[in-house]
Parts: C-alpha cells; sequence; structure tokens
C-alpha cells in the first residue's frame, strides 16, 4: 500500500486553520507571496477527501462507490450528507 502525505491545513501546536502565504514554480523559480486561504475540498480530513476523489471518479455513482467499498448504499449517502454538511460549515467560516 502507497501512503500519501497529506498537506496539513490546520497547526501542528494550536489548532487553527493555517494559510498560503508563499507559492514558488518548481521549474523557473518564480514566487507569489501573499495571504490565500485553503480551498474547501483541501480544508476537509484526509479520509474526506478521499472519499470526494473516490466519488468524483464513480462519476458520481453511490450505487458504484457502495460496491467498490463494500458498503450499503444508504452508509455511503450518509457519509456523503456529512461531507456536504462539513463543506457548508466551511463555506459559512469567515476568512482570516
Amino acid at each position: 500500500m502507497q501512503f500519501m502525505k497529506h498537506l496539513p491545513s490546520s497547526c501542528p501546536a494550536c489548532s487553527e486553520p493555517l494559510r498560503i502565504v508563499r507559492l514558488k514554480c518548481a521549474a523557473c523559480e518564480t514566487a507569489v507571496e501573499g495571504d490565500f486561504a485553503f480551498p474547501a475540498l483541501m480544508q476537509l480530513p484526509p479520509a474526506e477527501q478521499e472519499f470526494v476523489l473516490r466519488f468524483v471518479l464513480c462519476s458520481g455513482s453511490l450505487k458504484e462507490m457502495a460496491r467498490e467499498m463494500g458498503l450499503s448504499y444508504p452508509t455511503v449517502r450518509n457519509k456523503l450528507d456529512d461531507i456536504i454538511d462539513h463543506l457548508k460549515t466551511l463555506a459559512h467560516e469567515p476568512t482570516r
């Protein structure tokens, strides 16, 4: 099994949201600095990000996801509903 490193979106010391302050091109070294928020999908925990990725790769078919994951359709639907609620919460949080 291959493990992917996940970009942290919260501070390991105080758990507050991290901000992006610098982006750099690996090819030409151009850098952009500012104060940027993480996109909502990147603010989800890794397991929820993985679920969203699987959902897209299954063309949005919860029936197909349930089959692949070995779960019931209602269980998969509930997981999606939880992620939707989480994204709605993130969308209403004030940016810092």
